[in-house]
């Protein structure tokens, strides 16, 4: 199969899709790899490196969508529109529940549209999805004592706190991968911590992992009020796979949030969790609403590409592998999980939540796949 690797546009977005190890792999396998000039040199990835591997090189975006196989990292950008074509495969994230635009256009050109993140393992868990939530955990916290301070319209609260200084209050909206890993995050640098979730048993399970350290709430609206307000950095890490993110964080709570307290909504990719969350980008990620300061980056991972970049990879090859040894018919019926990340199929929206969504008809991919 003839595989494409683009550069990606996105603001300050560094990360690429394939690797030139991956690269190899994939050759190893028989396939041929186009690899867009410089897709990987901002994070240590040369030309050189791919070629050694077995790439070929293209000056242009234009050729690297000559693929049949499409492998990126973030969802089509306008300016990509024109290098899609019918049935060609594209495996990305694509968080269409948010952006109408993007899936209308995707249903006219009228491609595969396999999304990273409703993959689905033997677990039911995301296992495409999961290194990249670890890692947007994981910064949260950073990106977040950085909102705290002076210079970025923060009230100046050092989250570990100082010798007779009680430390920052952190609240974490969600105990999925990113709530954990910023509460991991949270509580190492000496952060007092709460989480706050709807499932008793993700709550218990969070509550023997961490032990004492970390508070655990059962997240109905009257707890999340009381202790948003009461917090110097709320993290929101609400997700319902494909569909938008439910708005947990009212703006009247907003409201009544201490001035110059910070919001990261890692949530935004699907819309944010947020009332007064809008997009931002890694070129201005911080804007103040209702005397809060917010950070709502939507490719937040891509701030530390070359990690997220490895991490990604790692997890997404053996399904690039599988689609490109077998055809994507063959790969679906083969892996129901994969199947999972279908969410558009030659110009039909086949993830019903999406479809729910944008308000869309929705067809099963069994109609058009024997799987």
């Amino acid at each position: 199969m003839l595989i494409g690797v683009p550069k990606e546009v996105k603001d300050h977005e560094y990360r690429v899709g394939v690797t030139p190890a991956g690269v190899h792999a994939l050759t190893a396998a028989g396939h041929r790899v186009l690899v867009q000039r410089q897709a990987g040199q901002r994070i240590g990835f040369a030309d050189a490196d791919y070629t050694a591997a077995g790439a070929a090189l293209v000056d242009s975006a234009q050729e690297a969508y000559q693929g049949e196989l499409i492998v990126k990292v973030k969802e089509i950008q306008p300016g990509e529109y024109e290098f899609l074509r019918r049935n060609q495969i594209l495996f990305t994230y694509l968080h269409l529940a948010p952006d109408p635009a993007l899936t209308q256009r995707l249903l006219e050109i009228g491609i595969v549209g396999i999304a990273y993140e409703t993959v689905t393992d033997a677990h039911g868990q995301l296992p495409l999805l999961r290194p990249m939530s670890a890692i947007a955990g994981r910064m949260s916290i950073q990106v977040g004592a950085i909102g705290l301070q002076m210079a970025t319209g923060g009230i100046g609260v050092l989250l570990p706190g100082a010798p007779g200084v009680l430390p920052g209050k952190v609240l974490v909206l969600g105990g999925g991968t990113v709530g954990s890993n910023a509460s991991r995050i949270a509580l190492g640098i000496g952060s007092e911590v709460t989480l706050c979730d709807v499932s008793t048993s993700r709550l218990a399970e969070l509550d023997a992992q961490f032990g004492a350290p970390l508070k655990t709430a059962y997240a109905d609206a009257h707890t999340i009020e009381q202790l948003a307000v009461q917090a110097d950095l709320v993290i929101g890490a609400v997700l319902v796979p494909g569909k938008l993110a439910p708005k947990v964080l009212r703006r009247e709570t907003v409201q009544r949030m201490r001035p110059g307290s910070v919001i990261i909504d890692v949530a935004i990719d699907q819309g944010g969790c947020c009332e007064t969350s809008r997009v931002t980008s890694h070129s201005a990620p911080y804007y103040e609403a209702e005397g809060v300061v917010h950070y709502c980056v939507g490719n937040m991972p891509g701030g530390v590409a070359r990690t997220a970049t490895l991490a990604l990879t790692q997890a997404t090859l053996p399904y690039v592998l599988a689609l490109a040894n077998s055809g994507v018919r063959e790969a679906l019926r083969a892996d129901a999980g994969l199947a999972n990340g279908v969410q558009l199929y030659a110009g039909h929206v086949t993830h019903a939540g999406i479809a729910s969504d944008l308000q869309l008809p929705f067809a099963p991919l069994g109609k058009f796949i024997d799987i």
